[in-house]
């Protein structure tokens, strides 16, 4: 059995987008909405929004690259949590609705990332989604949590890992 770049993207990209768009229906109802946006684990670090709309941006554009398609364009503009879901909500539409034979090809497809600086990165498929993409995806959804996490919403891990829903082994005892 071998596994596929979709199967090692999309998923991962869709549960925990999902996941974090649960984590602001649980901020809401514990804290004000407008204290947690301004939120950041440290001065130089970028604010609750920025995070979600990093992670939406590194999931989006990780699955169009290695598709080879056109990622939509995402502003950032979203000010509250009603917004910040419906990014992750069209995040999740558009990763889903990418053909997965087109990812399939991203396996042997080549991707440059070119910074504002001039600088970059050029990759294999699989060395991107890999050693690029799925980190950086997720350090986005972890500082996200963690910002939460520090304003005192009652997050744990069973929050970050709710896509496994309840446990499938039961004791006997």
């Amino acid at each position: 059995m071998s596994i596929t770049i979709h199967d090692v993207s999309v998923p991962v990209f869709v549960n925990s987008l999902r996941n974090m768009s649960a984590w602001l229906d649980k901020a809401a109802s514990e804290k004000p909405e407008n204290e947690l946006l301004l939120g950041r684990l440290a001065p130089d670090m970028r604010p609750l929004p920025a995070q979600y709309q990093m992670a939406s941006d590194s999931a989006k554009n990780a699955v169009a690259r290695l598709a080879g398609i056109e990622a939509p364009a995402m502003p950032d503009v979203e000010a509250s949590f009603a917004e910040l879901k419906e990014r992750c909500a069209r995040t999740i539409a558009f990763v889903e609705g990418v053909d997965p034979a087109a990812l399939a090809l991203g396996a042997e497809r080549e991707v440059e990332l070119k910074f504002p600086n001039g600088m970059g990165y050029r990759f294999t498929g699989p060395a991107y989604l890999t050693g690029f993409a799925l980190p950086n995806f997720y350090f986005h959804v972890t500082t996200a949590y963690a910002i939460l996490r520090a304003a005192g919403v009652s997050l744990g891990k069973p929050d970050f890992l709710q896509h496994l829903g309840p446990p499938s082994i039961q004791s006997a005892g």
